[in-house]
């Protein structure tokens, strides 16, 4: 479940308290080793994400930045010219170290009974705080150096994926089980210009990845990503991640067969009652109930296909989301029966219940 520690969490909130520093919170091993198994020893997921942030690597190559309660991510010096492009440099990653120790702890923690997920941000997205200097509603000053300083931002772009490349290694070297790729604001470009400013980038990591760890799966988010489906597993990543907007039926049959998805249970479903949850989750991995003929039959239209599917939120858990509900999405995900109806399904046998 995307972001599944967090403020909803109420002895997160207590540790908050106590901790009142983001940047404290997630770049402190006692503390991201904490924050990351409380969920994991609420609900007992099968993954257990680590606690940290896409911006978390930024100082390790050059580009310091403060979380502000109000504003959110702000950087100070954003990079606009060539001139501060100078500022870069290769990650080091030994000021990650948290972020490593962090991952092995986490692995002895959980033993067999979860996979450790870890994360980071892709190229374009990680860019736009940097050219921005923080969040933004209307990414106009990147966007603008598209077509008014292309040279520089394909600099900014390419260093970029070096040093995310290697951190990525560094995660799954660490102990990380699968990386997933967020390209949040992949989807604030039109789809031409993500072929363009995005994809490329993406592309050379999970090139880097593969060459250095084979057996890794990644998956790759972009928030919004209904027009880029085709274009998404084009990066040759193993996992694609659907958000809510997308229907589960209409992106297993665009993306076909031969690839994972992930998703994609509208967050704010979980302020449902907890039978509209139950009918969320079953939509999403089954689909729709569809009587056949005059007889009393129904046929089960699987929405996510009958393999590779990995339930989730179609984004992250929402602040204020009820932590019953959140147990109950879990709770509803453990009770599917797969059993050899699955794999008759598979092989075009329908599946007839009364």
């Amino acid at each position: 479940m995307m972001r599944q520690a967090g403020r909803y969490m109420a002895v997160y909130r207590k540790l908050a308290e106590k901790y009142p520093s983001f940047r404290e919170r997630s770049e402190t091993t006692d503390l991201i080793v904490q924050i990351s198994l409380q969920p994991w020893e609420a609900f007992r997921p099968d993954g257990v994400i680590i606690f940290s942030d896409i911006l978390t690597p930024l100082p390790a190559f050059g580009v310091p930045f403060d979380i502000e309660d109000v504003r959110g991510p702000v950087i100070q010096s954003p990079i606009r010219s060539e001139e501060d492009l100078k500022v870069l440099h290769p990650i080091d990653l030994e000021k990650l170290q948290f972020v490593g120790d962090s991952l092995k702890i986490l692995r002895k923690e959980v033993g067999e009974q979860a996979a450790v997920l870890g994360f980071v941000g892709a190229p374009w997205t990680i860019a736009t705080y940097i050219v921005e200097g923080g969040t933004t509603r209307t990414y106009k000053t990147i966007k603008s150096m598209c077509h008014t300083s292309p040279t520089l931002l394909r600099s900014l772009l390419s260093h970029l994926t070096k040093a995310i490349a290697e951190y990525v290694i560094y995660q799954v070297e660490s102990g990380a089980h699968c990386i997933q790729i967020f390209d949040s604001w992949g989807g604030q470009l039109p789809p031409h210009m993500w072929e363009m400013w995005s994809k490329p980038y993406i592309d050379e990591i999970v090139r880097t990845v593969k060459q250095k760890c084979p057996q890794t799966p990644l998956v790759l988010y972009i928030n919004g990503n209904g027009g880029f489906l085709e274009r998404m597993k084009g990066t040759g990543v193993d996992v694609i991640g659907l958000d809510w907007t997308v229907d589960m039926a209409d992106g297993r049959k665009r993306l076909g067969s031969d690839i994972s998805i992930q998703g994609n249970v509208d967050p704010a479903c979980l302020f449902s009652p907890l039978p509209a949850i139950t009918n969320e989750i079953k939509s999403c991995v089954h689909g729709l109930l569809k009587r056949i003929g005059f007889a009393c039959l129904v046929r089960v239209i699987s929405s996510a296909g009958t393999k590779g599917h990995i339930l989730n939120l179609g984004h992250g858990v929402l602040v204020g989301t009820p932590e019953d509900a959140v147990a109950h999405f879990f709770d509803v995900a453990r009770s599917f029966d797969y059993d050899s109806r699955v794999q008759n399904r598979a092989a075009g046998e329908p599946n007839l219940v009364a």
